[in-house]
């Protein structure tokens, strides 16, 4: 029978200003992890803790590290993990740098990473953060709200050409040349409202078609993951992750959208072939071989994404070490 998790875990509330979390495939995921009670897990991700929460509670003389690079996101973590005492320790990091940090304290070795990638219902639904289009509020988008650059300073500062590289690449947005245009053209462009109603006055109605989403979703995904170089971190994140899982420790990474899920099943394709030699060379040159055993991907079931409409678009990759 499949195991349904406690309310605690799966819609939680904090006192800390009273924010829901549902996680998403939470059976999926502890599934895919095959969690030892005695092993190491990591959650790179650890947002809210949904997930972390569970690993913990499966943990017995095992050890859980959360990490996030969004501080807030993190305290609100840690809360929640609380009833599991010293099972979990909490690092306010990026989980691309999550190996090197790791070994800094002496863990070499894991028995699971879990890696809930994209953005979060703490994010998009805190208007101040400046990553949603349905609130009116300064353009930011970082993760990490302490560094970096934010999208008002990509809008604002970028030529043309780089804005239609970025619609295209990471929100695979048709009309990128003519959004691009059209920002450049009416700058500054300092909040989501602004930038929401350019895009809006670029798009077709006769484009738009029975989505009953934003026009403008696109654009401000493919935003968020330029000013938060989301590739970059999968690249690094994941491939870091596969080398720190001990042989038959798994890796289980949830994607939101092509672009993530992508990158993630190109990533386990070479991991799981091993070879990098040209398809032209006869036999292997290079003496790569596999590191792990690539995975199916799955996608929620109908009852959640009724629950849950935010899991609709999410996909589940997992792979075992070899």
């Amino acid at each position: 029978m499949k195991r349904r998790w406690p309310r605690i875990w799966t819609n939680w509330v904090s006192d800390m200003g009273k924010y829901s979390h549902t996680p998403v495939m939470l059976d999926e995921c502890i599934a895919a992890l095959n969690i030892r009670p005695d092993g190491i897990y990591i959650d790179g991700t650890a947002g809210l803790g949904g997930h972390s929460a569970a690993i913990a509670a499966a943990l017995d003389s095992g050890k859980l590290y959360c990490f996030d690079k969004d501080a807030q996101a993190l305290a609100l973590c840690r809360e929640r993990l609380a009833p599991f005492g010293d099972k979990a320790r909490f690092i306010h990091g990026d989980f691309r740098h999550m190996k090197g940090i790791l070994g800094q304290i002496g863990v070499t070795e894991a028995d699971g990473v879990l890696l809930d990638l994209g953005v979060s219902s703490l994010q998009l639904d805190k208007p101040e953060r400046g990553f949603s289009f349905r609130f009116d509020a300064e353009l930011d988008m970082r993760m990490n709200a302490q560094e970096g650059i934010t999208a008002k300073d990509l809008v604002n500062t970028l030529p043309r050409e780089e804005l239609k590289r970025i619609f295209y690449e990471y929100g695979e947005e048709k009309f990128a040349p003519k959004i691009a245009t059209a920002i450049v053209n009416r700058r500054p462009v300092d909040t989501t409202a602004r930038l929401a109603e350019i895009i809006l006055s670029v798009i077709p109605s006769s484009s738009r078609g029975d989505d009953a989403r934003h026009p403008a979703r696109r654009c401000f995904q493919a935003l968020r993951m330029a000013v938060n170089d989301e590739i970059g971190a999968i690249r690094e994140g994941v491939g870091g992750a596969i080398s720190l899982l001990r042989p038959q420790g798994r890796i289980a990474v949830l994607t939101f959208h092509s672009v993530e899920d992508r990158e993630v099943k190109n990533i386990f394709a070479q991991a799981a072939s091993g070879c990098e030699c040209p398809p032209s060379f006869p036999v292997c040159v290079c003496g790569k071989k596999p590191r792990i055993t690539r995975q199916t991907r799955k996608i929620p079931t109908e009852r959640e994404t009724e629950e849950n409409p935010r899991s609709a678009s999410a996909k589940l990759r997992w792979a075992e070490k070899l």
